[in-house]
């Protein structure tokens, strides 16, 4: 029963991602998105767009537990926005202690399987972790696009900023990457982002 405690724990405390608001907002404008549902919307994005992964073999099922995981510390750690870059030179160190706690809760072979997936998201080696980071910088892009631009405006990006962010895109998934410089560059023409 204890590991079942254990469990049941965990799975109450990821009821917490729902209540992490992010910058992002949905693509009708109407409001921001939360964590889980960013992490819901790019997990079945990998199933839609694995075949734009160059390699040749993929592990699908891994790139889907990647990205069901990935946002888990940002229960503890929040959500920081990307282009905030004193927030960003905290991140790593928040999310890391984040990481010890979250997954702690789960029985130790659990505790170790999501740490290590988490762990493969963040480390951007494997084609699978390539391909989720290149999903999870995908959708903002593509929320931002549909949404007139809304964040992007609210906080004065530029498309540089974008493509600086986001680079890492074109080891996951090249055609994606080449497809978002065609959106961005849309953006600017629309006066949705800043040349």
């Amino acid at each position: 029963m204890e590991r079942l405690s254990q469990q049941i724990k965990f799975i109450c405390e990821l009821d917490k991602l729902k209540r992490v608001q992010r910058q992002t907002w949905l693509m009708d404008g109407r409001r921001q998105e939360n964590s889980a549902e960013h992490s819901w919307h790019i997990t079945v994005m990998a199933m839609v767009l694995a075949e734009y992964a160059p390699a040749r073999e993929l592990d699908l099922a891994r790139v889907v537990q990647m990205l069901l995981v990935h946002d888990i510390v940002e229960i503890d750690a929040g959500d920081t926005f990307c282009y905030d870059t004193a927030a960003v030179a905290y991140q790593a160190a928040d999310e890391e202690r984040a990481a010890e706690r979250l997954f702690g809760l789960l029985p130790e072979d659990q505790a170790e399987y999501f740490r290590g997936l988490w762990n493969e998201f963040e480390g951007h080696e494997t084609s699978e972790s390539l391909l989720a980071n290149a999903l999870d910088r995908l959708q903002p892009i593509l929320n931002n696009y549909y949404s007139g631009g809304k964040s992007w405006q609210i906080h004065g990006i530029a498309k540089d900023q974008v493509r600086q962010r986001n680079r890492i895109m074109g080891d996951g998934a090249p055609e994606l990457w080449a497809f978002v410089g065609d959106l961005l560059q849309q953006a600017v023409d629309r006066g949705m982002l800043k040349d």
